[in-house]
């Protein structure tokens, strides 16, 4: 029986010189993935409740840290399909809903995804992997460099959840790798992308995973609201509002005209650099930042995980972003590279007191924003 007209339309990209925005099914598709960074944010924050027979055992932060890097990989992979594929068509928002389906399934087993749930992970990246490559395939023949890499990490993956340990983790640690690297074998020719389409996904991303540190102080209030809990709710929403400050509160256009005067290949290396690898340390940061919200709300002491994962998460947030700048030549930025240093001192104070820890990196960043206005 052939299939439908309406989903077996040819697929044709787009030329890079069109107007290009972020489609609602994009959006649509961000909340999925941004469940999986909450289900993550889960994770680390079980390393930091101690165990019965000891304290933090550094597995949860070392299992999220490779989670995000596979998952994180394929998230840019959508972003550059429908930055070349926009889903304006049936057939093509049905695939990319089929492409969420996998996301959900890999959040899903997440919290056991190096235990019972991991073979439902890798199915779950399987379907990811499939329909990107071949909705892709359809409209860059330069695709078919990338697929045998992703079906083989995929492989990788699967074959860590029958692993026992430790090589589970050198499966995961091997499929992360092939795929972080993969560009220096595939090139970056073939891949025409449109720079504002790229802007605006990524800072779009970027406010909604800011949203999950939100969700955080929502989370750990749990009861009755005292004094003392609006008062570290509010140093924690300040915080939220200094990251975003941060990367939103410069020269806006900026990311946009650097990519425009670039060629198309040298443009796709700089996307490459800037939205995929110093994005890294950005998101991680965030996901770091919540997980210490989460504890340091409703608490008057925490432990040493949570106190180091804000002092953590706020300088990996602030030396993603420099390198971000450095990537696309919107200048250096010595005042965030003291700044991380800085940030990443202060979880002494966390053991003393979260609410001073929070107060203290809220005027670290605030301080740095003066100083760079200045």
């Amino acid at each position: 029986m052939p299939l439908p007209r309406w989903f077996a339309e040819r697929l044709a990209p787009t030329s890079p010189e069109e107007e290009l925005r972020v489609s609602t099914v994009e959006l649509f598709f961000d909340l999925v993935f941004v469940f999986t960074v909450t289900q993550l944010t889960s994770l680390l924050v079980s390393d930091f409740t101690r165990p019965a027979g000891g304290g933090f055992t550094g597995q949860g932060t070392l299992q999220a840290l490779l989670i995000f890097g596979v998952l994180w990989w394929m998230y840019s992979g959508y972003a550059w399909l429908t930055n070349t594929v926009p889903p304006h068509r049936p057939a093509r928002r049905v695939l990319i809903l089929c492409g969420m389906a996998g996301f959900m399934i890999m959040a899903l087993a997440i919290p056991d995804a190096f235990g019972g749930t991991g073979v439902a992970f890798a199915l779950g990246y399987l379907v990811i992997v499939l329909v990107h490559g071949g909705l892709y395939l359809q409209a860059a023949a330069a695709i078919a460099r990338v697929l045998p890499f992703n079906l083989t990490a995929t492989a990788l993956i699967l074959a860590a959840a029958f692993a026992g340990s430790p090589w589970k983790y050198v499966l995961w640690g091997a499929a992360l790798v092939l795929l972080w690297t993969s560009p220096l074998f595939i090139g970056q020719k073939g891949f025409a992308l449109h720079p504002a389409h790229i802007v605006e996904r990524h800072g779009l991303l970027v406010i909604i995973v800011l949203g999950e540190s939100i969700v955080a102080i929502g989370i750990g209030a749990g009861g009755h609201p005292s004094a003392g809990l609006i008062a570290v709710a509010l140093l924690g929403l300040a915080l939220t509002a200094a990251m975003w400050w941060i990367y939103f509160g410069g020269d806006e256009e900026g990311p946009e005209h650097a990519l425009l005067r670039a060629d198309v290949v040298r443009r796709t290396r700089l996307i490459l650099g800037a939205y995929f690898y110093a994005h890294i340390p950005m998101l991680l940061g965030i996901v770091a930042t919540a997980a210490g919200v989460k504890k340091a709300v409703g608490h008057d002491h925490v432990d040493l995980g949570p106190a180091v994962a804000l002092a953590g998460g706020v300088a990996l947030f602030l030396l993603g972003h420099a390198w971000f700048r450095r990537v696309l030549g919107l200048g250096r930025s010595p005042v965030r590279l003291a700044g991380a240093a800085v940030a990443a001192a202060s979880f002494p104070i966390g053991l003393w007191s979260p609410t001073a820890q929070l107060g203290a990196l809220v005027a670290l960043i605030v301080v740095i924003i003066c100083v760079e206005r200045a």
